[in-house]
């Protein structure tokens, strides 16, 4: 068996993921976009809007500060023009993301699966309306596409039914749960959103026709897909490549290893890990990864803590699900990624009423050079809060903090006597 050391693999792993290549330089444009979208596989949605949203910051941290109007275009289109040129849709693909418009028939498996069987809280909260269905459809048939609310309005009182309690913590309306289901299966999609309110369309009015009518046999997509994962992930064990999709476990080993009997994926011991892995063919194994990039918490070379704690050494909890008292790092904590190390992590608020980036607390790893760190987590926060249209960063708090704030102070010195003084 091939093998690769842990320096290797992590090299391997950040430059699959679009990390340590040229340095970011421009504006990205739509298709820059549209072709790091893809490269990535899915861009993960979380509806946490404490800094940015999550499907908003990997394409900055790997092409640097863009519009993101831009990107909502390719993914929620709003004209007859952008619809044209629209390049992502929205499914249930990690968690609910949004994935290359022609990768959704990859997931027709999923849609019958969930055609088939009773989903966590689709099946028993429709069993009272059995209609719900066929009137929800026949709506966003008509008038499409909307909210769930708006369907709600067109059906009137007789399929208004609100305030009915499923799944424990959340209430969903009947309506709600009929859009849900049928988005689930494949009969509708997003088809826009509105202040990040999903409004429902036809699968086969979003979709180009050649998309929408293609099924893939269900062992081809798994492979598909599981080639795919490994293309991003550079270097995986079999479970890496199985949660990236959230593949069956029984069908993701049965695709790996007729992968790996195909010649596509080549096995790989990597010193320290306990479980085998697999390399694409034509992985790169860069020398030397350099760069720098602050990490959602939702970002795919970090999302699953297994993986992160076996590639960078490096324990990782987001906050958000943790007790206040319990957080040791804050509430929404974002690795640093420097030359392919995670050396900080700093956990971000965006103060929209103050006009500023704030560090509710910013913590060194072990080992990694203060200043060095410093200097170039201040330049990178400084971009973000430019990209978000803040005016500044504050440091308040973490072991870190001090020479974070002298660094922005540093810097931000700099920047308004060269604003001043005309400097080059």
């Amino acid at each position: 068996m091939e093998t690769m050391s842990a320096a290797q693999a992590r090299r391997a792993a950040v430059a699959a993921q679009g990390f340590g290549g040229p340095a970011r330089r421009g504006r990205a444009t739509r298709a820059t976009l549209a072709a790091g979208a893809r490269r990535l596989g899915l861009l993960q949605l979380d509806s946490v809007n404490v800094a940015v949203r999550a499907h908003y910051a990997p394409l900055f941290s790997r092409l640097g500060p863009y519009d993101r109007d831009a990107l909502d275009a390719l993914a929620w289109p709003q004209t007859p023009a952008e619809r044209r040129r629209r390049t992502m849709v929205e499914y249930w693909v990690h968690e609910a993301s949004l994935l290359p418009i022609e990768d959704w028939p990859l997931f027709r498996w999923r849609m019958r699966d969930n055609e088939a069987r009773e989903s966590r809280w689709l099946g028993a909260a429709l069993d009272h309306r059995p209609d719900v269905l066929q009137a929800v459809h026949d709506v966003v048939a008509e008038h499409g596409p909307l909210e769930a609310g708006e369907v709600g309005e067109v059906l009137g009182d007789a399929g208004d039914r609100r305030a009915r309690a499923y799944g424990g913590w959340w209430q969903r309306s009947d309506i709600k749960v009929a859009c849900e289901h049928l988005f689930a299966t494949g009969v509708l999609t997003t088809g826009t959103r509105r202040g990040f309110r999903r409004a429902y369309e036809l699968a086969e009015r979003v979709l180009p026709p050649e998309v929408h009518a293609r099924e893939p046999d269900r062992d081809e997509a798994m492979r598909t897909l599981i080639g795919k994962a490994a293309g991003v992930l550079g270097v995986a064990t079999e479970p890496d490549l199985r949660d990236y999709y959230r593949l069956p476990p029984a069908e993701s080993q049965a695709a790996v290893a007729e992968l790996v009997d195909a010649g596509e994926l080549v096995p790989v011991d990597v010193e320290g890990w306990s479980a085998p892995a697999y390399r694409p063919s034509d992985v790169r194994l860069p020398r030397r990864v350099t760069g720098r990039a602050l990490l959602a918490p939702f970002d795919p070379l970090i999302w699953f803590r297994a993986r992160t704690l076996r590639i960078f050494d490096f324990h990782y909890r987001i906050g958000i699900y943790t007790p206040a008292e319990k957080r040791t790092h804050g509430y929404y904590v974002f690795p640093f990624l420097l030359d392919g190390r995670l050396v900080a992590r700093v956990d971000l608020k965006a103060d929209r009423a103050a006009g500023v980036l704030r560090v509710p607390g910013a913590f060194l790893e072990p080992g990694a050079p203060e200043a060095r760190v410093a200097d170039e987590l201040a330049g990178e926060l400084a971009t973000m809060a430019a990209w978000l249209e803040l005016e500044g960063v504050v440091v308040e708090g973490g072991d870190h903090a001090d020479a974070l704030r002298q660094a922005v102070k540093a810097q931000a010195a700099t920047a308004q006597a060269v604003s001043a003084g005309g400097w080059t």
